[in-house]
């Protein structure tokens, strides 16, 4: 069963003086779940670490300006919005229900919408302050997150999803695909194949007019891409200027495979079956 965990009233409590006080937020991420505040304070280490940020300049005003945001309160109708009989409307399209907890809070930002695992229950983390900063608050936009948070849990429950591969390349193909997998999750439960909840600012006719170059592109930055250097996934990397741009390939990856496979079975499809079907879309392209 899909449970939602709602903390929009605890929000305040993380800040001091209408600034955001770690030890505070650290108190208030442990009373929702126990002792999951490393997992949160890991994944932003990581990420500082880099290089890629600091987090007096990049990651506190975003925290801060979560405070009195004007449109907090619409985020939080949303996600109410969007999650109303969301139980019944999965099975309708998939035929199942998953066990996970869905959790609108305010992280690290760590992400707007970040599946993991927290104390043995499947979560979705939906990231206040990422969601503000994106802009991403309407209840369009929250649709667009919270079923693709759920196709990647769908994945891993009713298929197979941690694959590993010694070879990076397989890795980021099946990065590619399984993002191509959750939003063609999100697709189906809006009944619309043409839903792309990045599509802002004219993202999904930029990508419809460069596909070729995109998969060109991909497919020759695979052998030297690794995590700092790759463009293609995240709100925060750029190619030609658009982020996401690796989440409109993968969809239209997996929009090749419909045409081959059904969803049961592209989700039991093994990391070395994808890679080989990969080369051939690559090919055919």
């Amino acid at each position: 069963m899909t449970k939602c965990i709602d903390t929009y009233s605890k929000i305040g409590t993380v800040f001091e003086d209408g600034a955001f006080n770690l030890n505070k937020w650290e108190l208030y991420i442990n009373s929702i779940y126990d002792n999951s505040a490393d997992i949160f304070k890991n994944d932003l280490m990581e990420y500082l670490n880099s290089g890629k940020c600091v987090y007096e300049r990049d990651i506190l005003p975003i925290l801060n300006a979560v405070n009195m945001h004007p449109a907090l309160e619409l985020l939080h109708n949303s996600f109410h919005k969007v999650t109303d009989r969301l139980n019944e409307r999965m099975i309708a399209c998939f035929g199942n229900e998953l066990d996970v907890d869905i959790v609108l809070y305010i992280g690290l930002c760590n992400g707007a919408g970040w599946v993991t695992n927290i104390n043995g229950n499947n979560v979705i983390l939906l990231g206040v302050e990422k969601i503000l900063e994106l802009g991403w608050q309407d209840e369009d936009s929250m649709n667009g997150l919270i079923y693709h948070e759920l196709g990647h849990v769908y994945h891993r429950q009713y298929g197979i999803f941690n694959q590993y591969s010694d070879d990076n390349k397989q890795n980021f193909v099946w990065q590619l695909f399984s993002e191509g997998i959750a939003m063609y999750f999100e697709q189906v439960l809006l009944n619309d194949l043409n839903y792309y909840h990045q599509n802002k600012n004219g993202w999904r006719e930029w990508c419809d007019n460069h596909l070729g170059k995109i998969v060109a592109d991909f497919n020759n930055d695979l052998p030297t891409m690794n995590k700092l250097n790759q463009r293609y996934f995240g709100d925060w990397v750029s190619y030609y200027g658009y982020g996401d741009v690796g989440y409109y390939l993968g969809t239209k990856f997996v929009h090749y495979l419909i045409n081959k496979y059904n969803f049961a079975q592209l989700i039991h499809l093994k990391i070395d079956d994808v890679y080989a079907l990969y080369l051939v879309f690559v090919e055919e392209s």
